[in-house]
C-alpha cells in the first residue's frame, strides 16, 4: 500500500519484483516495475540470494534518492559493498528491520547464523533503520547501540463485514475460532489447536496458510482425523478475510519472534475479538485490548471463557488505535519525512521524488506485496 501513496503524494516510485511472479506489467497504478531474475522456485534460497544482489545492483546503478529495503535477509551481506564509500553521491539506504529473522525455526543453524550476520550488517551499514515495533526498536538499540524511527504496518478500517461471505466456509457469525499465520513452529498453532481441543469446544477452529511447508504437512497430519480443526489454505481476498476474523468468536495471534506483522494489525482493523501469544511484540501493539496465552492450558481457558463482557471494549479501543495510528498514508508520510531528514542530513536541499521500494511479490493485496 505504501508505493501507490508515494506515487500520489508526487514522486515517483520504482517497485522491483521476482520475474516468476504473474504480475509481468512494466507500470501498475503509475509505479514502474522491475522484474528481476529470481528462480527460488528452482533455486531455493540461492534464488533469493542472487535477486537481491541483482536488485541492490541495479537499483546503485539508477538515478534513486531511497533505497526503501523492507528487511535485511539475505540483502545485508552486499551492504558493505555498497555502502562503505559513504563521501560518494548514492542512494540512501533505509532498511526495515522487521522482526528477529534469525530466530525462526524454519531454518536450520547454520542458516539462523546468517541471518543474525545480515542482521549485524544492517544495523551498521543502513543510513537509516525502521523498526514496525516499539519492542524492536528497544532490541535494537540495546543490541546495537543504534536507534531507529518507529514505523508500524498499517491497515484499512472497514465500516461493514459482510456476514455472507462467511457462508462458504461452512460457519456462521460468532461460531468459530480462527487464526491466520504461516505454518511455522514460532507460530504457535499447535499450541494454539491443543488448547482448542483441549477446551472441548464442538465449534469450528478455522486455520489460515499455506499448508506446504514441513510444519504445515506436519499439522495437517496432527489434525487430520480431527474434523473440526479445518485447514482453509492461503485466502487473499482482504474483504473475505476481514469477515472471518471479525466474525469468529476468537482469532488467535501466536506469532512470536518479533515485529508487528500485518495479520495482527489488520485483525484489530477487523473487529475481531484477539487472544494473543504473551511477549514484548504483540503486547506494544495490543497493550490491554486482548486477552494473552504462553500455554495450552491459558489456550483452553480462554476459549471456555464468557468473553463478551471485554469484546465491546477491546474491539472499539484496536479500531480506534487502528484509524489513529496505523492509517496506510499516515504511514506513508512518515517514510517520506523520514527520507527527507536523511537527505537533508547528507546536504541534499529536497527530496526529489525517487523513492525505491523492492518487494518479493509485486502484486495483490492480501500478500502485502506493496508493504
Amino acid at each position: 500500500m505504501l508505493a501507490p501513496i508515494f506515487k500520489s503524494l508526487g514522486h515517483e516510485v520504482t517497485v522491483y519484483s521476482p520475474d516468476e511472479h504473474p504480475m509481468k506489467e512494466a507500470v501498475w497504478q503509475g509505479i514502474h516495475v522491475r522484474h528481476v531474475f529470481n528462480k527460488e522456485s528452482v533455486l531455493g534460497t540461492w534464488g533469493t540470494l542472487l535477486y537481491d544482489l541483482l536488485c541492490l545492483r541495479d537499483a546503485f546503478r539508477s538515478d534513486f534518492d531511497i533505497i526503501l529495503e523492507l528487511g535485511y535477509v539475505p540483502c545485508g551481506i552486499f551492504y558493505p559493498f555498497y555502502l562503505s564509500g559513504r563521501n560518494r553521491r548514492r542512494p540512501k539506504v533505509i532498511t526495515n528491520m522487521d522482526g528477529l529473522e534469525w530466530r525462526r525455526s524454519k531454518w536450520n543453524a547454520l542458516l539462523q547464523r546468517f541471518a543474525e550476520l545480515t542482521e549485524r550488517l544492517g544495523a551498521r551499514y543502513s543510513d537509516a533503520m525502521i523498526a514496525d515495533n516499539e519492542a524492536i526498536r528497544q532490541y535494537l538499540l540495546d543490541k546495537f547501540g543504534r536507534d531507529s524511527r518507529f514505523i508500524p504496518y498499517g491497515a484499512e478500517v472497514l465500516g461493514h463485514l459482510d456476514e455472507g461471505l462467511l457462508a462458504p466456509y461452512g460457519v456462521m457469525r460468532r461460531g468459530y475460532f480462527m487464526l491466520i499465520a504461516r505454518m511455522e513452529p514460532e507460530n504457535n498453532i499447535e499450541m494454539i489447536l491443543d488448547g482448542y481441543l483441549q477446551s472441548g469446544d464442538s465449534r469450528p477452529f478455522l486455520v489460515v496458510g499455506k499448508t506446504t511447508t514441513a510444519h504445515g504437512r506436519y499439522l495437517t497430519d496432527k489434525y487430520a482425523s480431527v474434523p473440526s480443526v479445518r485447514f482453509l489454505g492461503g485466502i487473499y481476498d482482504y474483504a473475505v478475510l476481514s469477515a472471518l476474523r471479525g466474525h469468529a468468536e476468537i482469532y488467535f495471534h501466536g506469532h512470536s519472534v518479533g515485529g508487528t506483522n500485518p495479520s495482527l494489525v489488520e485483525a484489530m482493523a477487523s473487529g475481531a475479538f484477539v487472544v494473543a501469544h504473551d511477549n514484548p511484540f504483540n503486547r506494544s501493539v495490543l497493550e490491554d485490548s486482548a486477552g494473552y496465552f504462553k500455554t495450552v492450558d491459558d489456550v483452553a481457558n480462554l476459549v471456555a471463557l464468557d468473553v463478551e463482557a471485554e469484546r465491546i471494549a477491546y474491539v472499539q479501543a484496536n479500531r480506534k488505535k487502528v484509524s489513529s495510528e496505523y492509517g496506510w498514508e499516515r504511514i506513508a508520510r512518515a517514510h517520506i519525512r523520514l527520507f527527507e531528514e536523511v537527505l537533508s542530513a547528507s546536504d541534499a536541499t529536497a527530496l526529489r521524488g525517487r523513492e525505491f521500494v523492492r518487494s518479493k511479490e509485486a502484486h495483490g493485496r492480501g500478500k502485502q506485496e506493496w508493504e
